[in-house]
């Protein structure tokens, strides 16, 4: 196709329902209204991994996480692997950052020509201590995700403020250049915890409209075993004072989205205004989705819609415009999706990658039978777990644990597992015969944990790793976490 510029827009932890044209009946999102309007939006699209680093490293690579090895918050992309901004940079193309990418460090080969206020993994290491899984450890007190909810002024919300003032700046440097075509990544943290939000943004949500988050009282004996020790791990929930705290939380999420539309908002406003926009295609996505209180589990983590999906809008010359895609579609799609926007032939060696140009996605017919594939190797997991998606039906497995299965068309909430259900049984046998067919399971699960054993021993050993690296945010270079 003809080669435009592109504009990567990336948040962090926006589960795609809580989104005005998806239909949600609380939400102000104007801005991603309006470029789902005028473009595609993809609503069955899925993380490689419900946590930050590792989803980003896939979305770096076109690569899953056993392929990459990127295990974990403290295994970060170092550009050892050509990403798509490397082959945009091989290909003569200008290529920009600016904001949060959450790789290794500014200095490892990541393929870009400048890199404007990158935020990457704390000091390089990232949360080293998040790396003991095996064996699992115990923490006393639980984890706290959430620390402060409510109105106020967050580093990371002035971090934003400053990623889309410095986006405008560049486009309007850019325009007077007149230079093209280019890319540009610009990332954002919200609505990404601490939930703290400026008044204006947590006003658009008083609390006796906010509903108590989906099945919160769940009793943990009701999860499953895998989950359940995640949810002792992060026990969020009982660090809230009452109901109405956890009101104020989910009310508080949801004003972040909010705010980060806002600055997403305004960065496509200064693009039109610029009058790059009949030259320039947009994508909006994000790492991974969040899950605000759903079964008394907070943040992200596990195989849920609310973790493991994420928004995907593609908009700009020709992509059709108010269109929605039910083809289940990936993180690992954007990296031949940008090389087909620029025109770039994937070099070689990249035929095996299992990702799928966008472009040619939401041009042809629905496939709802296209698998997508997730994994979780990292932070409050005692063992590897995969999730496949195909048509109507959501299979998850867990080594060492028994498996779950959910039908998405009668069950969109995920309420009944159907894995017990005798009627189900050979679907089961054939989810995990294609979860098989991409890769082994158990020792995919021996493979992340041995490499963790061998960063963890890197560190001084598991009582000196605790104490080793973020502990749980990654706080805004040259500020704090809060």
């Amino acid at each position: 196709m003809e080669a435009k510029n592109l504009i990567i827009f990336m948040s962090d932890g926006h589960d795609p329902r809580y989104l005005g044209s998806a239909g949600h009946p609380l939400m102000h999102t104007p801005a991603l209204d309006r470029l789902a309007n005028r473009g595609t939006r993809f609503s069955n699209a899925y993380t490689p991994c419900p946590i930050c680093v590792p989803a980003r490293a896939s979305f770096a690579t076109g690569r899953h996480v056993h392929q990459i090895g990127c295990w974990d918050n403290a295994h970060a992309y170092d550009g050892d692997m050509p990403g798509w901004a490397g082959q945009v940079q091989s290909a003569g193309y200008p290529i920009e950052a600016i904001g949060k990418m959450h790789f290794r460090r500014v200095e490892d080969p990541l393929g870009f020509d400048r890199q404007h206020e990158p935020m990457h993994i704390a000091d390089g290491v990232g949360m080293v201590w998040g790396a003991l899984r095996d064996p699992f450890p115990t923490l006393n007190p639980p984890f706290r995700l959430i620390k402060t909810v409510g109105a106020g002024v967050s580093n990371y919300n002035l971090y934003d403020r400053r990623i889309a003032n410095h986006a405008a700046e560049w486009l309007k440097a850019r325009a007077k250049a007149g230079r093209g075509p280019w890319v540009l990544y610009v990332g954002f943290v919200a609505p990404h915890p601490p939930f703290v939000v400026p008044r204006e943004y947590l006003d658009r949500y008083p609390l006796d409209r906010v509903p108590l988050p989906k099945a919160h009282g769940m009793p943990a004996e009701s999860l499953h075993p895998w989950l359940r020790a995640q949810r002792a791990f992060i026990a969020q929930d009982r660090f809230f004072r009452d109901d109405e705290e956890r009101r104020l939380a989910f009310a508080s999420y949801m004003a972040l989205l909010s705010f980060v539309d806002a600055q997403i908002g305004f960065v496509l406003d200064a693009l039109e205004e610029l009058g790059l926009d009949a030259e320039t295609r947009v994508l909006y996505t994000s790492d991974h989705g969040d899950s605000p209180g759903a079964r008394g589990l907070w943040g992200k983590f596990n195989f849920f819609e609310e973790s493991a999906k994420v928004p995907m809008i593609m908009a700009g010359p020709g992509i059709e415009p108010g269109k929605v895609s039910e083809t289940p579609v990936g993180l690992i799609d954007v990296y031949p999706t940008v090389l087909d926007g620029l025109g770039i032939a994937p070099p070689e060696g990249d035929g095996a990658l299992d990702g799928k140009s966008l472009f040619e996605i939401a041009g042809a017919a629905a496939e709802p039978e296209r698998i997508v594939l997730s994994q979780y190797h990292a932070f409050a997991s005692p063992a590897g777990g995969y999730m496949l998606r195909k048509g109507r039906y959501k299979f998850n497995y867990y080594v060492g644990y028994g498996p779950e299965l959910y039908d998405l068309e009668n069950d969109p909430e995920e309420i009944s597992d159907l894995a017990a259900d005798p009627l189900h049984a050979g679907r089961l046998v054939e989810m995990e015969a294609h979860l098989r067919e991409w890769l082994d399971p158990e020792a995919v699960d021996r493979r992340a944990k041995a490499d963790q054993a061998r960063l963890i021993e890197r560190h001084g050993g598991p009582k000196k790793a605790l104490g080793v690296g973020a502990p749980g945010t990654t706080p805004v270079p040259g500020y704090g976490h809060e």
